[in-house]
Parts: C-alpha cells; structure tokens; sequence
C-alpha cells in the first residue's frame, strides 16, 4: 500500500456505513481466500467482528452479499454470492470515480500537508 493520500468511499445510510473500506476489503478477502476467518485474519480482525460485518452487510441488501457453509467432513468456508461480487464492484468502481473526480484537490490538500520529513 502505497503512503501517498488516497480516496476511501463510506456510503452511509441514516446511522449505518452500508458499505465503506472495511467491509469491501473484508469481501475481496473472502473471495480471495474462500474463508470469513481467513479475511478477518489478513485484516487483523476477529472472526466475531468479521462476523459481525457480513451479517451487518447481509442485512442491510435485499439479497445476502455472503455464503458460508460449516466445517465438517467437507470442510467449512465462505464465497461471494452474485449479489455480493456486484455490489463489491460497483463499490469499486465508485470509489475509483471519486478519486479521479478529486485528483486534483486532493493533490492541493496534500501540498497543505506536513510532509513525513516534518
């Protein structure tokens, strides 16, 4: 990651995030590693809070973002389910719009700021 200032889109409804940061890296670690605990743990989260999250983002859409299945002989894990590989990249491409939107201030603001050299 680089140090250079960038753009994070929160999307927020009445006093809830729907979707920011967190949760879009929460659901592009899940459908890299397959598993919720995994993401959670590439994050430096609990599994409750990671949990927490999906259930959270699972509630908030009209159909659920995640699908997990338990352990056991077959094995436990997570993936994306459509709904939920749509709204990631709708997500992203949002969040990609808002940064080239305000590339140039965010370069004005940045010459504000105190460098690391500081």
């Amino acid at each position: 990651m680089s140090d250079s200032p960038r753009i994070r889109l929160r999307i927020v409804s009445a006093a809830d995030v729907l979707m920011g940061p967190g949760k879009a890296d929460l659901l592009q670690g899940i459908a890299a590693t397959g598993s919720i605990a995994a993401a959670g743990r590439r994050m430096g989260m609990s599994y409750k809070r990671a949990w927490y999250l999906i259930d959270a983002m699972n509630g908030y859409f009209r159909e659920p973002l995640v699908q997990s299945a338990k352990g056991g002989k077959a094995g436990g894990g997570a993936q994306l389910t459509s709904n939920g590989e749509r709204v990631l990249a709708i997500y992203l491409r949002m969040e990609a719009k808002t940064s080239k939107a305000v590339a140039a201030e965010l370069k004005q603001f940045t010459a504000l700021a105190r460098s690391a050299a500081d």
